[in-house]
């Protein structure tokens, strides 16, 4: 290495970076959540990601250069962390972006100024690589910076050409490469030596659109999106081996080795290896769950689950017994805080999340691994299917954790025989999914022979000792459940209400000695409320007595709208129509939604009417009065039947007399004041002959006017007016806005019309007739057929066809014939440009003497009016 380099801690690299850019005008922005708002993608896999839509063309840019340091997880290497120098699944890329502002020469000279003179590299160890076909980049290296031609690379395709997929923005790259080795010389550069040399700077020049035919046209803005990797610069400024031994993750490693009585320096190959992985990973799950991830057996939450249990068993592999992972995380929390202070407040939960999932697994670890070591005793040449899914479903392995040690020991694991077990393990949870959604033997039936139907105490008590009947794991019956599993609980009794009739479970806890089971919902079927939940602590076991205790305040919530709801029904009947009847309806814990059936749309009058009247029974205090009858009797007294609700012979019937009185299995208020205050949201149309009222209740209608009230106070010192002035203020600012709409549309015409007239020395004589094709830029409809006409009026006896670019992607045509073409050359505007719009995949038509079309492909527009004007002079000639 060479002496002048200069060392830099991983903080000071960032800074420097993130500083540099700010003074050249790019805005600092913090880096995004590892939970990416782009679906397509489970985890923030790189530093462009975040500006993902505004690169597509789906968003503008809040500013026009910005710059990150973004955290990254990738596992698509993860069996070479820890093997190579410096794959990770947890990475930084410092990354500065321009949005249709600088291009090529400015980012490539930043690039070279930032490496030079502010991480001081000698550029003598710096080797460049362009895009094949990039001239222009291979010019500015050259000529603008002085890179010998031979130390600039170019490169395939596959290596130096950024797409975002098959279509859209796409553009060349431009790679920095730091030379570890100059003295080997610069003959016969291969830059594929990870040896000699590092890849650290990559500069992608987003110039072009590729179509689906694969055709590329250029961007009208050009986009710049560099990524600069923290820990390969610091391998390089710092001067170690390899990315892991830098101030950036050796300190992780460092005190899982001193957990383990182990020195680093000194051990072998596979000890150092382990405790890269410890390191690597450990940075990985800690930023994860800082952003909210939790272990699970799907998704991001599966990634995570299978870190943590990689760091377990490559601490068992180096000596460590027992839990260890909240001291390293301890570590990695220290090191992250300063630049993600996220981690630091979020400690807590971080290390309760990583000491449930290294508990949950150090449980079956010690099982899994003297059943695999059994297999392997007999020498095998492979690990067989069913092995495999046993050590998944049995011992919590994840495939890639079996696959991982055999490799170890020079085997392969028969994955399909493996996916072969797991799809018979999804038929037979999908069979008792029919049933009632997880049970313990598949039907109803035979789940009667068992156990009896839940009893519902709920109407009386709101907490009670009850039974555990039955528990479920992904569908399949456990005897005992550990903390982190999420499961299915059937109980003996139960105060929780499952959902029914509209209205949704109830949630709350199921608790014992050391036990905390969260409910989060509860569902009903044939008889049986299933609690679903997971274990926050403690261990549930099958027979064992809980106590069952519903959240007291998501119960006030929804009884108040589930009142609200019977209230309003009653209240519609009164105001709009007797006749109108329930088609559906929600009962949540912060709304309600009802539907019913009526010809029209109620008028605002109607609505605020409902309101008031329903506001009016609340503060009257009506006392609810709850019977258990016959049917028939319940019927004959007028009561209203809840949609969708089956009725046995005895029914309950929720009456406050003199207002409402329906059939109903849910929750209620005791007295109509308990609701508070009503207030409807919307009133919409849902579906032919069907309204829908959308309305809250009770506390969610304070934090309903909470919303509202700080938006107006927003808009009333913005527009500096009173609150009660605003709808006023909006008025006058939209009748404005319509006014200079129609001011520029006025003016954008006129200068369409003044620049057809420098065109018109460009039309060509075609026998007795004169023609004129022209592309005119950005111009928008109503312009171009301004400009059109304007050309033909000019011109006389003519055929004049021009088109444009008014949008992103987007063709606009218009065709203008005089009389005499129409009627001697039978040429008719109308189906003239049809034609000519399907070269640009649209349509289009209109009169015979004045037509418009448009098209989805703006970069065939050069060659429809080539076909134009050939049509054209056939046509005329």
């Amino acid at each position: 290495m060479a002496e002048s380099l200069p060392y830099l801690s991983g903080s000071e690299i960032r800074d420097k970076f993130l500083k540099f850019f700010e003074t050249r005008q790019h805005k600092i922005l913090p880096s995004a959540s590892l939970v990416p708002e782009d679906p397509t993608v489970l985890l923030t896999i790189a530093g462009m990601l975040p500006f993902k839509p505004i690169f597509l063309g789906q968003e503008k840019a809040p500013q026009p250069r910005a710059t990150t340091s973004q955290k990254c997880i990738r596992t698509n290497d993860i069996e070479n962390v820890g093997r190579t120098a410096r794959h990770h699944t947890f990475f930084e890329m410092l990354g500065n972006f321009s949005f249709g502002d600088y291009f090529k020469e400015q980012a490539i000279a930043w690039a070279w100024e930032l490496s030079t003179q502010v991480y001081k590299l000698p550029p003598d160890r710096i080797i460049v690589s362009v895009f094949q076909d990039d001239d222009e980049a291979f010019d500015i290296w050259r000529d603008r910076l002085g890179i010998p031609a031979h130390r600039i690379q170019r490169m395939g395709e596959k290596d130096n050409f950024w797409k975002s997929g098959a279509t859209g923005p796409c553009g060349p790259c431009s790679e920095l490469y730091y030379d570890f080795h100059p003295e080997l010389g610069d003959q016969n550069i291969d830059l594929e030596d990870d040896s000699r040399f590092i890849e650290y700077y990559n500069l992608v020049f987003m110039q072009y659109n590729r179509d689906a035919d694969g055709n590329l046209a250029p961007l009208e803005n050009k986009n710049i999106d560099t990524g600069l990797g923290l820990e390969r610069m610091a391998q390089i400024l710092q001067q170690v081996p390899n990315n892991y031994e830098t101030d950036l993750i050796f300190p992780i490693i460092k005190t899982a080795a001193e957990i383990a009585d182990i020195d680093y320096i000194k051990a072998d190959g596979k000890t150092k290896t382990s405790l890269k992985v410890i390191g690597d990973h450990v940075r990985s799950v800690v930023h994860m769950i800082a952003d909210g991830i939790t272990a699970s057996n799907t998704d991001r939450g599966y990634v995570l689950r299978r870190l943590i249990r990689r760091v377990v068993r490559h601490g068992r592999l180096v000596g460590i017994e027992g839990n260890f992972v909240n001291q390293v995380a301890e570590t990695a929390i220290a090191l992250s805080e300063v630049a993600y202070p996220n981690v630091r407040s979020r400690s807590e939960f971080i290390k309760n999340e990583l000491q449930r999932e290294e508990s949950q697994f150090l449980k079956t670890l010690e099982r899994g691994e003297k059943l695999l070591a059994e297999i392997l005793e007999k020498k095998p040449q492979q690990i067989s299917g069913v092995e495999a899914f046993t050590l998944y479903d049995t011992y919590g392995f994840p495939l890639e954790l079996t696959q991982e040690i055999a490799e170890e020991q020079g085997l392969t694991v028969d994955v399909d025989g493996f996916n072969v077990e797991m799809e018979q393990q999804r038929d037979r949870a999908r069979a008792a999914h029919e049933t009632i959604d997880l049970t313990v033997q598949g039907s109803i039936d035979k789940l009667a022979e068992h156990i009896h139907p839940t009893e519902f105490s709920g109407y009386s008590e709101l907490q009670s000792a009850v039974k555990v009947e039955a528990v479920l794991v992904e569908g399949k019956p456990v005897e005992v459940a550990e903390a982190g599993a999420e499961i299915q609980v059937i109980l003996d009794r139960t105060p929780f209400y499952g959902e029914s009739g509209g209205q949704v479970g109830d949630k709350g806890y199921l608790s014992g000695d050391n036990l905390v089971i969260r409910i989060s919902d509860v569902q009903k079927e044939s008889g049986f409320f299933v609690h679903y939940g997971k274990v926050e602590r403690g261990t549930l076991k099958t027979s064992e007595t809980v106590t069952a205790k519903i959240d007291r305040a998501c119960r006030r919530r929804v009884q108040a709208n589930h009142t609200a709801t019977h209230l309003l029904q009653a209240a519609l009947k009164k105001i709009v129509d007797d006749s109108i009847s329930q088609a559906g309806s929600l009962v949540d814990f912060d709304r309600l939604r009802f539907d019913f059936n009526s010809p029209r749309g109620l008028k605002p009058e109607e609505v605020q009417q409902v309101e008031e009247l329903v506001n009016t029974w609340i503060s009257e205090a009506h006392t609810a009065d709850v019977n258990i009858m016959a049917i028939a009797e319940a019927k004959a007294k007028g009561a209203t039947a809840m949609f969708g609700e089956k009725y046995g012979a005895e029914v309950r019937v929720i009456d406050f007399p003199g207002v409402s009185m329906e059939l109903c299995g849910g929750t209620h208020v005791n007295n109509t004041a308990e609701i508070g205050v009503f207030k409807i949201i919307s009133e919409t149309g849902i579906s032919s002959g069907i309204r829908r009222i959308e309305a809250v209740a009770g506390a969610a209608v304070l934090d309903y006017l909470k919303v509202r009230d700080k938006v107006v106070k927003e808009l009333s010192e913005k527009f500096k007016v009173k609150p009660e002035e605003v709808g006023e203020r909006v008025n006058n600012l939209q009748s404005e806005l319509k006014a200079t709409q129609k001011e520029l549309a006025a003016l954008k015409q006129e200068l369409a019309v003044a620049k057809s007239d420098g065109l018109l020395s460009q039309a060509e004589a075609i026998g007795e007739f004169k023609i004129l094709v022209a592309n005119m830029g950005d111009l928008d409809a109503k312009s171009l057929q301004a400009a059109g006409e304007r050309l033909q009026q000019k011109l006389g006896d003519s055929a004049v066809i021009v088109g444009s670019i008014p949008a992103a992607g987007k063709v606009s045509l218009v065709a203008a014939f005089s009389e005499k073409v129409i009627k001697e050359k039978k040429l008719q505007a109308g189906k003239f440009i049809g034609g000519i719009a399907k070269i640009c995949g649209g349509g289009g038509g209109g009169r015979p003497n004045l037509a418009q079309a448009g098209g989805r492909d703006a970069s065939k527009l050069g060659e429809a009016l080539d076909s134009a004007k050939q049509q054209l002079v056939e046509g005329l000639g």
